[in-house]
Parts: structure tokens; sequence; C-alpha cells
């Protein structure tokens, strides 16, 4: 239970601090800072790889140097391209926590992870970055998702959740069932292989060649609007309000459904004292 607690709280005051870290920041890039920062990232880009390590290192932490650069390029400060290789050089620069402290543990099995997790970062870059044809697939990806997210909120969560959650745990699945060493648990396991496979294919397909995206977009615009209308009907119903109140005070109707029955309850009773007027007056001239 305390594990959970202190765990609760150290997101809640990571997310507070983040979120003061981007208000200071976008209050403070103004004037003549975005020139100097500019100038100061405006370098080739293996030295902007060891700028951002050597920025994660002194902050041991490559969500501080990322959770930075978002909003200056998200203000137009410095460029994607500017940026991507200062958050690969935060990836190597995040590996020194884990690298240190494999040695002061002084076990093989801690510095193996900590150098596996250094190497698979490097192998990253070296695949993504030098050439200049791989280097635009994370680019463009960063720009399709960004324009995406403009239509609705909800595609950062799925994007999370399918890319860091699902796909994961479907490959560990699928490698441990066939890990077993059994037949039918690696029967299974092609099973489930072509299955994906065939998924995937389907899903292409409907995206490609049956208007899937031109879909998922309608569905996305409508969400959005549904969510903007919710959002903005309190004040649509206060500004509907007072034009009914301007209304009613120039033609004179009622307001409220107190007024209007009382107007109703006025309209009942003249034609009951008119009836009982014309009553009285028959009963007098006869007498008359």
């Amino acid at each position: 239970t305390s594990g959970g607690v202190c765990l609760f709280l150290s997101l809640v005051l990571l997310l507070i601090c983040l979120m003061g870290l981007v208000n200071v920041l976008q209050r403070g890039l103004m004037g003549m800072s975005t020139r100097v920062i500019y100038k100061a990232t405006k370098v080739p880009g293996v030295f902007a790889i060891i700028i951002g390590a050597a920025i994660t290192v002194l902050v041991q932490s490559s969500s501080i140097t990322t959770s930075v650069l978002t909003p200056i390029v998200g203000l137009g400060v410095i460029q994607l391209e500017q940026m991507l290789p200062l958050t690969l050089g935060a990836n190597i620069g995040t590996t020194v926590t884990g690298l240190l402290a494999s040695l002061v543990s002084g076990k093989i099995e801690a510095l193996q992870v900590a150098l596996a997790h250094l190497f698979f970062n490097l192998t990253g870059i070296a695949i993504w970055y030098p050439v200049p044809f791989m280097r635009k697939v994370p680019l463009e990806g960063a720009r399709a998702l960004g324009k995406w997210t403009r239509r609705s909120r909800s595609i950062p969560p799925i994007y999370v959740i399918i890319v860091f959650f699902v796909i994961p745990l479907l490959l560990l699945g699928l490698s441990e069932l066939f890990q077993q060493g059994t037949v039918g648990f690696i029967v299974l396991g092609i099973f489930l292989v072509a299955f994906v496979v065939a998924a995937i294919a389907r899903f292409v397909w409907w995206w490609k060649k049956q208007d899937g995206r031109g879909k998922f977009i309608s569905w996305l615009d409508r969400r959005q609007s549904m969510q903007d209308t919710t959002r903005t009907l309190p004040e649509d119903m206060q500004y509907l309000k007072a034009k009914v109140e301007q209304l009613a005070e120039h033609t004179g109707l009622p307001e409220d459904d107190e007024e209007l029955e009382l107007a109703k309850a006025g309209d009942e009773e003249q034609p009951k004292e008119s009836s009982s007027n014309g009553t009285a007056e028959e009963e007098i001239s006869p007498q008359t």
C-alpha cells in the first residue's frame, strides 16, 4: 500500500513540475531569448546529439530534456529537425544513470542490463539518423501524429496504449508461447501469428482500398464536434437565456413559469367575471 501511495504521489509531483516547467518556458521564450536559443541549437547533428546527452546527464532525466524541447518546438523557436538529434542525445544520456548504478552494484547482470539499454539506443540512432531517407521516417511520423492530434485529443492516448502496451505485450506473449518447448504451445503460437498477420493485412486493405482513412477522419471530426458542443453548451445556454430575457422585456411576454401561470389564471378569471356580470344584469332587468 505504501509503495502504491508513493508511486501515485511521485507521478502527481512529476506532472505538476512538468506543467510548471512548460508554463515558465512559454512565458520566458519571448523576444531575444528565442533568437539566442535558435542560434545555440543550430549546430551539426553530431554536436546536437552530444549536447542532448550532456544536458540529460546533468539533469539525470531524459523526460525533462524532451519536456523542455517540446514547447520550444511548439512555439516555433526551433525546428523539428533540430529537436531530433537533441532527443537522440537525451536517449543516450539517460543510460548513464543505469551504467553508474550497475557499476556501484558490482553485479554482472546489472551491467548487462545497463549495456543492453545503451546499445539499444545506439542501434536505434544508427538505424534512423545517419541516412537522410531513414531520418525522414520519424520526422514525418511526428508531423502526421501532430496533424491527427489537432483533429482529436484522443489520438495521443490511443497511440500510447497501442505502441507502448498492446504491441509489446502481444510480442512478449507470442515469444513466450514459442519458448515453452511443447508442440501445443508452438502450434498455438503459429495460429496466433497467422491471425495477427491476417488482421494487419485486413486493416491495411481497409485503410488503403476501402477509404478507411476517410472514415476514420470523419469519425474524429464528429467526435471533436460533439466535444466542442458539450464544452460550449453552458455558454450557449447563457447566451440564449439572455436573448430570451431581452425578447421578453421588449414584447412584454412573461419570463418564467410563475408569471405565465399567473397570466393564464388572469385570463381564466376575466371570462368568469364577464359571465357573472351578465347574469347579474339579467336578474336586474326583470325586476325593473
